[in-house]
């Protein structure tokens, strides 16, 4: 029977930083979440929405040669910039090369594969092992094989100071930390795990335009409320140049029975001029940089600030929306 790789296991956001006992706790890398196996010589690169990236990526299918055979990882794939910090844009460039164009980048930009998770091992199954003996297990096979680059061993700590220290990395790039219970299971497709991210930023799907697809002015954010109805949350400054053409190809015209059909959106903070907006297939998740100032629906009533396109994310992944207690 042939062997497949599971869903990623997920993590719910929290508000507390704090280590708990019984838990363990990773940093959380600025990256595109990604599961690889190599299975008699053929290399599967996915992302956690079932992207397939070997293409993208030749030095990580290259180096998969170096782990166990029938072996899969689950982790994040990263680029650092000379100064030694995440380059999410460099990674996010990437995805869009192939072939020759591919080889060239990983010289210029190569990536790494933050291995976290251990999610089969030289034939045997290990999603049911428990945290503790997944990691021990993950660290032997760095030891045993002697792992470099592209493969790097992600840190995990059971102490409350390390965790604490792993939360200054922001400005290297770092978003924050993840915990995971001591004695849990790698389930697949579940919450099981938390994460706390220090940056003080929201994902939002874009349901709408100003100014051309191919280069926007401004987004109109959309989240799904409990209901499953998809709501409008807000707008975002005027983007830079550079940010609106970082779109192209990423978004579509909305099709007929788009959710906000109809529908007018002012300029607003102060205006009641009325925009002029190109609707679009609610699909691109996007983070942004928002405050804490809500209106009674949990609309942002200040302008959100563009902060990345999150093309490896799905719009199920953004939070619901939810009004303000």
């Amino acid at each position: 029977m042939t062997w497949t790789l599971p869903e990623p296991m997920l993590a719910t956001p929290v508000h507390d930083p704090a280590l708990q006992p019984g838990w363990a706790s990773e940093p959380k890398w600025d990256g595109f979440r990604a599961l690889v196996s190599v299975d008699a010589g053929q290399v599967v690169l996915r992302s956690r929405r079932g992207t397939e990236m070997a293409a993208s990526f030749p030095e990580v299918v290259a180096g998969a040669v170096r782990l166990p055979d029938a072996t899969a990882l689950d982790g994040e794939l990263v680029v650092w910039d000379a100064a030694g910090r995440l380059a999410f844009e460099r990674l996010q460039n990437r995805l869009q090369r192939r072939g020759a164009g591919a080889a060239r980048a990983a010289e210029e930009w190569p990536a790494h594969f933050v291995a976290f998770d251990l999610l089969r091992l030289s034939g045997t199954d290990t999603t049911g092992w428990p945290y503790w003996r997944r990691r021990a297990a993950l660290e032997s096979v760095f030891a045993a094989r002697r792992l470099s680059a592209p493969w790097v061993l992600c840190p995990s700590t059971t102490e409350a100071d390390v965790v604490r220290e792993w939360l200054t990395w922001a400005s290297v790039g770092m978003e924050g930390v993840v915990f995971k219970r001591l004695d849990g299971a790698y389930k697949p497709s579940v919450r099981g795990w938390e994460k706390y991210k220090v940056r003080e930023t929201s994902e939002a799907i874009v349901g709408a335009v100003t100014g051309p697809l191919a280069a926007p002015r401004t987004l109109l954010l959309g989240r799904y409320d409990d209901g499953g109805r998809f709501q409008y949350v807000g707008r975002t400054t005027t983007l830079a140049q550079a940010a609106g053409a970082a779109f192209a190809g990423l978004l579509a015209r909305g099709r007929r029975g788009h959710p906000w059909t109809g529908w007018s959106f002012s300029a607003g903070w102060g205006s009641q001029e009325k925009l002029d907006v190109t609707l679009v297939r609610p699909e691109l998740v996007v983070e942004v940089g928002v405050d804490v100032a809500r209106d009674a629906s949990g609309r942002w009533r200040h302008p959100a600030r563009w902060h990345r396109a999150r093309p490896d994310l799905s719009p199920t992944d953004v939070a619901r929306l939810t009004a303000p207690l």
